[in-house]
């Protein structure tokens, strides 16, 4: 009898509790939809003054932006809509599109800090470092790794970068005499990693040579397109739900990978500042680099890097200073390549001033101006990073009298920018002359902006646009550039401008 009572107490009490449980579950449910429906009502308020495609509900605008098609659709909607217009991820999260200078100038004087719905993704990679610090952290970061980029630590990187690209040249001296075009992101991602890392690592790493190197290579490819796959699909950002997720778990193995190769970097300096006597004694045998000022930058009160904002800050550079540049150049070759008239200006140019091509300095640099133009019409056309995002905190009004309330978050939409027919006359046409001295003056200052503007712009703009100049002069003195017409690139945007099917040419050797 005892027994009986007791299992009907027992199931009395699982079956309260099951009550209980479903009826917080439900509780829980209802609160969360009550959320959403408020933040939705709140996101459709400040859209009122942006009018935009029409979006779904729930799934917001997403089955209109195919990865392949995605740029294309921008530029066509920045055409219909001026300014700006809200993109929807979800129906209940968006991100303001702007494509306007003027609507630019006016959210980047304000320092907003980087939209946390985005930049988040990338911690995981990259750590807390420059690319993605706010407020009084990022200044301080900024203070402390200016010294890098200083034109007298520069100027000993030129030849260094030419050593990198004449490996990549013989590479394809090699390759151009097989009966097929050639691919070339890859070999140039393997030539600025090299260059990357015996100047502002001064580690001669051959990794174009050595192929275990492709390992870095694969694993930042492969971490970009998994999280530029995870930012446009609202159901991955949970974190929990995406630790579990085989998404989540190749990019936890990719980023392994990538840390495995930037620990060394770091590990291996720490070595040898500790054998050779320190900073003041290496400084004595070759130039100072990044990393040696990241390791020895102090703060005023004596602050240094900690391990984890270090490690940040080389993951961050080893992305940015080598993946980005190798965007720029790749599309670079590719917009000369398909503009022979252009291509051919260039050379001549760059033989007047360098000869043959057996000695490059910084000098030269500032004596190509055509080439240069050339540089900057291919970065309009193709900007190697495609949109930088921002967070509002404070209510702006427009020229135009449209306001965008706080709180809301922004796509600075630089790829639009660059083909935004209101701000470039026929901006698909492939025209340096855009970047003359006299037509400058004509230019909005925020319409160009490969490398952003304002305080938060990319720190190593003048590192990318010498190594620019650098391997463009050394390969147009080495080929001729022709595109292979069976394989037009495919423009896509994953975290940098890449091709959907690699960017392919044909190389002939000029004696």
């Amino acid at each position: 009898m005892n027994s009986t009572l007791s299992f009907a107490w027992f199931q009395g009490d699982v079956s309260g509790l099951l009550q209980v449980s479903f009826l917080l579950g439900l509780g829980l449910l209802v609160l969360k939809v009550a959320q959403l429906y408020v933040r939705r009502q709140r996101l459709l308020r400040d859209c009122q003054s942006f009018p935009g495609p029409p979006a779904h509900w729930l799934y917001g605008n997403v089955l209109e932006f195919p990865v392949e098609e995605e740029l294309r659709k921008m530029v066509s909607l920045a055409e219909k809509f001026p300014c700006a217009f809200p993109r929807w991820f979800s129906g209940f999260w968006n991100l303001f599109q702007v494509y306007d200078p003027e609507y630019i100038k006016m959210i980047l004087s304000k320092r907003d800090p980087k939209s946390h719905d985005v930049y988040k993704f990338l911690v995981p990679w990259i750590g807390k470092g420059l690319l993605v610090l706010n407020g009084s952290v990022w200044s301080w970061h900024r203070r402390l790794l200016t010294p890098a980029f200083h034109n007298d630590i520069l100027k000993p990187y030129v030849g260094l970068m030419a050593d990198s690209a004449r490996v990549m040249l013989d590479k394809w001296e090699k390759l151009s005499y097989q009966p097929r075009s050639l691919e070339i992101f890859e070999h140039i991602s393997l030539m600025t990693l090299d260059s990357l890392m015996k100047s502002a690592f001064s580690q001669q790493s051959n990794c174009q040579i050595d192929r275990r190197s492709n390992s870095y290579i694969q694993a930042v490819r492969e971490l970009a397109y998994l999280l530029t796959s995870r930012m446009r699909n609202v159901f991955r950002h949970n974190d929990v739900l995406y630790w579990f997720s085989s998404s989540g778990r190749r990019a936890r193995q990719a980023a392994q990978r990538a840390h495995q190769y930037t620990d060394q970097v770091i590990q291996m300096r720490r070595q040898q500042l500790k054998q050779e006597g320190g900073l003041e004694a290496i400084s004595r045998k070759r130039h100072l680099d990044f990393l040696d000022i990241l390791l020895c930058a102090k703060t005023e009160s004596g602050e240094t890097l900690s391990d984890e904002e270090l490690r940040a800050e080389v993951d961050t550079f080893m992305f940015e200073g080598h993946d980005t540049t190798a965007s720029g150049i790749s599309w670079l070759l590719y917009a000369l390549a398909t503009h022979p008239e252009h291509q051919q200006k260039c050379r001549e140019e760059i033989r007047g001033v360098l000869g043959d091509g057996t000695s490059i300095t910084w000098d030269h640099l500032g004596q190509l101006p055509y080439t240069t133009m050339c540089i900057k019409e291919a970065l309009r056309l193709y900007p190697p990073v495609p949109s930088i995002g921002r967070d509002i905190k404070e209510t702006i009004t427009f020229p135009d009298g449209r306001v965008l309330r706080a709180g809301n978050s922004v796509s600075l939409h630089i790829y639009a920018l660059h083909h935004n027919p209101r701000v470039w006359p026929d901006p698909e046409v492939f025209d340096p002359l855009r970047f003359s001295p006299e037509n400058l003056n004509l230019q909005h200052a925020y319409a160009f902006l490969p490398f952003s503007a304002g305080s938060r712009n990319c720190i190593g703009q003048k590192f990318a646009m010498n190594e620019m100049k650098v391997v463009l002069a050394l390969t147009l003195l080495s080929f001729e550039l022709k595109p292979d017409t069976t394989k037009p690139p495919v423009p896509i945007s994953n975290l940098v401008l890449r091709s959907q099917n690699g960017i392919h040419l044909w190389l002939k050797r000029l004696h």
